[in-house]
């Protein structure tokens, strides 16, 4: 293997320029020619490849976002959009791509295996949606964005005496619920996998009032709700001045933590050696210091792992 490229799909997420300096730094260090496709599988198509050197990826680690952009393509499901941009890595020589995006990316990916490109994956979402143990790049930058926020908001609105609903971003996985719920210490949890009962969760804000409570605070995973909606309702129901903040596209921008940055480091480079060992159609993940491999089909299937001791913490110390 001579010529190894790298990109990143999906949602940005911090950490994502960590990895390219590692995959970039690893090819150069075994004699490989590093190149890096702009703005994803689009770019791809369009053939924005550009090889480029050591320097290109110097002072990047700390920076959010990812430099050589991202965007999404729909089209790529279209067997010829694959073809054509097989066609465009194999005019250039390059052996292998590293994949550094999501679920849409991985399939994109797999699509690509069965054209005769070796793809290795690594997670990069900070959504945590992969069917996998570890945790992805930018999961923990954003988890610790949204902490900041609530405890932000958690001041003025402990001064004016309001039930705050605040809505974390995940797609259909409700991870940044979960667990920045714990890390803030929520009242009431809703997320993919709790089952609203809004005449109870009423009574439970009556109660919280009744103890003088100054302050109520709900986390919300986005895509199950309108939060300006159940702000209204709890407001209508409790008689708790209600606000509701959306934090949106704010959770995914800012310098990445340290783990975000060592696990990218980590992945990137071991992505690279993936290749030139020949393995392919697989993504890699980090738990426990340890590398592990889970397939691109089951990657991108529906994620099951069992959290049902998180939970129990949430509900025990929330």
């Amino acid at each position: 293997m001579q010529k190894i490229a790298v990109l990143t799909s999906g949602g940005d997420a911090p950490g994502m320029n960590a990895a390219i300096r590692a995959v970039v730094r690893t090819c150069l260090n075994k004699g490989i020619k590093p190149y890096v496709i702009y703005d994803g599988y689009k770019g791809l198509v369009e053939g924005k490849i550009k090889e480029v050197n050591r320097r290109f990826v110097s002072e990047i680690l700390n920076r959010g976002g990812t430099i050589i952009g991202t965007a999404r393509l729909k089209e790529f499901v279209d067997i010829e959009i694959q073809k054509k941009a097989a066609t465009n890595l194999k005019n250039l020589g390059i052996d292998g791509l590293v994949v550094i995006g999501g679920d849409g990316s991985f399939r994109g990916a797999s699509d690509l295996c069965k054209l005769g490109i070796k793809c290795i994956g690594i997670a990069g979402t900070i959504d945590n949606d992969i069917n996998a143990s570890g945790y992805t790049i930018g999961f923990d930058t954003a988890l610790n964005t949204i902490v900041e926020a609530v405890d932000k908001i958690r001041d003025t609105s402990s001064s004016h005496h309001r039930c705050s609903i605040v809505e974390v971003m995940g797609r259909h996985c409700g991870d940044l619920a979960l667990y920045s719920s714990i890390a803030c210490g929520a009242d009431i949890l809703i997320d993919p996998n709790t089952n609203l009962d809004e005449k109870k969760m009423y009574e439970e804000i009556i109660k919280m009032k009744e103890e003088g409570r100054k302050h109520v605070l709900i986390i919300v995973s986005e895509n199950i709700l309108d939060c300006n909606e159940l702000a209204k309702k709890i407001e209508q129901n409790t008689g708790f001045e209600t606000r509701a903040n959306v934090l949106g596209h704010f959770q995914r921008g800012g310098t990445p933590t340290g783990m975000d940055r060592f696990r990218a480091s980590v992945l990137g480079s071991e992505a690279v050696k993936y290749l030139l060992d020949g393995k392919s159609n697989i993504s890699l993940y980090l738990t426990n210091k340890e590398v592990k491999v889970v397939s691109f089909d089951v990657a991108v299937e529906k994620k099951v792992i069992n959290y049902k001791y998180l939970y129990e913490v949430n509900k025990v110390i929330g």
